[in-house]
């Protein structure tokens, strides 16, 4: 019998598997709004860091634990808000993991979705990609084509959190 995985808190209870279905919903919804969007291959690493900072903006946001269809649309304006330029979505991300894995430390569980988030996590924050920097040119990109320019390595959050925020836009 499988689980899902914030309902089985080891997989040692009578042999059965936690599977991770929170995390791996997420995960769903954020390849689908990137894939909608059509903004880059899915397989670059660019369409990665994009999937992963959208898919920790969904998990993480879902504080109900009921990730599910029919809320998905009512959750794009939270989504967009937590993920908007302006905002401090690397401190979120630490302290809602930091909240979850405490959570789970207090009722004695491995929760398999939290696992997958902060290796998700890890990837974005020690990543670094080769990018535009829209910085060091006045007028920003349009100023040269898409592989002219100066570029810079940039913490694959900072390139994936605007890349999910547009996808959810074009939603």
């Amino acid at each position: 019998m499988l689980h899902r995985g914030h309902e089985s808190t080891d997989g040692t209870d009578g042999g059965e598997l936690a599977v991770p279905m929170a995390w791996l919903y997420a995960e769903y919804i954020a390849d689908e709004l990137l894939r909608t969007g059509d903004l880059m291959p899915p397989t670059s690493f660019e369409f990665r860091a994009g999937r992963d900072a959208l898919a920790l903006t969904v998990f993480l946001s879902d504080t109900d634990g009921e990730l599910s269809g029919i809320r998905v649309i009512s959750q794009l304006e939270t989504w967009l808000s937590l993920t908007a330029y302006d905002q401090q979505w690397q401190e979120w991300v630490r302290t809602r993991m930091a909240e979850l894995t405490v959570q789970a430390g207090a009722a004695g569980t491995r929760s398999p979705d939290l696992a997958l988030a902060a290796q998700a996590w890890r990837w974005l924050e020690e990543t670094e990609l080769l990018a535009p920097d829209l910085d060091a040119v006045p007028g920003g990109p349009g100023v040269f084509g898409e592989d002219d320019g100066p570029k810079v390595w940039t913490a694959a959050w900072r390139l994936g959190l605007p890349l999910g925020h547009l996808a959810i836009q074009l939603f």
